[in-house]
């Protein structure tokens, strides 16, 4: 994509505000894509990439989710809207995916020639993330928590093994995509304001999403009206949270 005026990483940021109400303007689909594109390239645990993007376009569905969203002002003046989804039931098909990655990588040869690193790699997806994320019930991964608790008496060990801890852990991934997406959005003068504020189950049933998707987020997108903006910018004190160890 091929974009004048695009600003540095430091002005998006500085830029980058939740706007409450949008100009009746229109603004570029690809554009919005092809940041959308750029969200994908966020920083995701284990390479599992457990997200998806819709992209809503369609006036008729943005006033739906509008509606879901309690007609607040950043969906009902939203030019187009894109849903973060976390997709945590999708582990098994993400793993297979890395794992044919890897395999196009290390060439077309015999396992047993593999090297040490190239075997690790592997072992990590087909032995490591299954023990992590399957569950049954809740009850696999209570065992395995309190498995890890033990092992963690004597020596480092991962310890977020519950089946809500792997939820965080796919969320998390989502959120570090939807900053990429705001921050390219500002990058290129387009406005967003993420919202939590909805009906999930009527968002869901909006976008005909399985039962298993949670909705990370939505963001209204679009180019921000006067007075889009509720006021400046308020952060607590830097040397209130900055901790130098």
């Amino acid at each position: 994509m091929v974009v004048t005026n695009e600003k540095s990483v430091s002005e998006a940021i500085k830029y980058r505000r939740s706007v409450r109400v949008f100009k009746n303007e229109a603004i570029d689909t690809e554009k919005v894509k092809e940041c959308i594109h750029l969200a994908t390239l966020a920083p995701t645990s284990s390479n599992m990439q457990l997200w998806e993007f819709y992209h809503v376009v369609s006036p008729e569905i943005i006033q739906e989710i509008a509606k879901a969203s309690f007609d607040q002002n950043a969906a009902k003046t939203a030019q187009q809207l894109v849903v973060i989804v976390a997709r945590k039931d999708l582990w098994r098909k993400r793993v297979q995916s890395n794992i044919d990655y890897l395999k196009t990588q290390y060439g077309n040869k015999p396992a047993t020639e593999y090297s040490k690193r190239e075997k690790f790699a592997l072992n990590y997806y087909q032995k490591i993330i299954p023990t992590l994320y399957f569950d049954f019930l809740g009850i696999i991964g209570m065992l395995k928590f309190l498995i890890f608790q033990v092992i963690g008496i004597f020596k480092p060990i991962y310890r977020q093994a519950r089946q809500s801890d792997m939820r965080i852990v796919a969320h998390k991934s989502a959120g570090l995509a939807a900053q990429n997406f705001m921050l390219s959005m500002a990058a290129v003068n387009y406005d967003t304001c993420p919202m939590e504020g909805f009906d999930s189950l009527r968002v869901k049933k909006i976008l005909h999403l399985s039962a298993s998707a949670e909705i990370n987020m939505i963001l209204g997108c679009g180019i921000r009206d006067e007075k889009g903006v509720y006021g400046e910018r308020f952060r607590i004190p830097f040397e209130e949270t900055y901790i130098k160890i």
